[in-house]
């Protein structure tokens, strides 16, 4: 099944319909917003369009279609394959992850047992965010990540929404396949929000190398310590660390002689130092490398890369 085909079939008859009359720009395709009783809201290339009544592309919010609440169920039906049951865990947590690694996120009404999410009735929202792969997109980066052909403890420091993920998913690959400047490393993956290697049932959707292994849906932390025990990666890879227990797994696979590749939601690098639950790791030099992203002209553009004392190297 080809892209488009695979897209169409996740939605409504209608809407599968209007969809189909247009020329849909997968390539800067971003997001799909539905929410009962309100226009359906295309993200491209970081712009609001309006799904129109004719199956058009508007910016008009009166010629915007407004979904109807048996269409989104219709919708959710299709994304989780007739069967919300399998998908329980990922609702959970607020997302299903559909073929092509592409993440739909839910909202609706949230219930709770002894302080845990049970699961989310009454779906109402839903948020359909596409993964694009950008081969290459690290290689800009890559010289200054090797020292004596070994890969260096890295950190990705980003504002959302600047490519942090699609630059580790790059590096994932060339690391766990090889590249110029260094030999192929197994590489371990833990993908809490299977963002990284987009995998479904399973099985990555994403490009994410010939020697890696991928633990999808899983706590950060629970999943480094999984991976140092079980599959003895030489590098692990991690997307948007920001808790205690994560720190503390860090250090331990440091420990135990494993490299980190690691993202980082901030603005800069004086913005992590500040910040308290960084402090000892930046203290204590654990991580060899800084990468600091920015969309100032471009999405994913290199801002800087510091060395382990934080001195502008690049």
């Amino acid at each position: 099944m080809d892209k488009r085909n695979e897209f169409l079939g996740i939605f409504s008859e209608h809407i599968h319909t209007l969809l189909n009359k247009i020329e849909i720009p997968f390539d800067e395709l971003q997001e799909i917003r539905m929410r009962i009783n309100q226009p359906i809201i295309f993200i491209l290339n970081g712009q609001e369009n309006y799904l129109g009544k004719d199956g058009i592309l508007t910016k008009e919010l009166n010629q915007a279609y407004r979904i109807e609440k048996r269409e989104l169920y219709e919708t959710l039906e299709h994304i989780s394959s007739y069967s919300r049951y399998a998908f329980e865990d990922e609702i959970r947590q607020g997302f299903i992850t559909i073929s092509g690694g592409h993440r739909v996120g839910l909202a609706g009404k949230v219930t709770v047992e002894s302080g845990q999410i049970k699961t989310i009735h009454y779906i109402s929202f839903l948020n359909i965010r596409f993964t694009h792969e950008v081969k290459g997109c690290a290689d800009g980066v890559l010289p200054y990540l090797y020292e004596g052909g070994n890969v260096l403890h890295t950190m990705v420091i980003s504002p959302p929404g600047c490519g942090k993920t699609t630059l580790l998913r790059d590096l994932i690959r060339q690391i766990s396949t090889g590249n110029k400047i260094g030999e192929a490393k197994t590489v371990g993956v833990v993908d809490e929000r299977s963002e990284i290697a987009g995998s479904y049932m399973g099985i990555p959707q994403n490009d994410v190398g010939i020697r890696t292994d991928v633990l999808d849906n899983c706590p950060k932390a629970e999943g480094m310590f999984m991976l140092i025990r079980s599959m003895s990666p030489k590098v692990i890879a991690v997307d948007e660390i920001g808790s205690l227990e994560d720190i503390k797994a860090i250090e331990t696979a440091c420990y135990s002689g494993c490299k980190i590749i690691a993202t980082v939601h901030g603005n800069s690098l004086e913005d992590i130092k500040r910040k308290n639950i960084f402090q000892k790791l930046i203290e204590n030099k654990m991580f060899e490398r800084f990468i600091v992203l920015s969309a100032k002209y471009k999405v994913g553009e290199i801002e800087g890369i510091y060395n382990q004392q934080g001195v502008l190297i690049c």
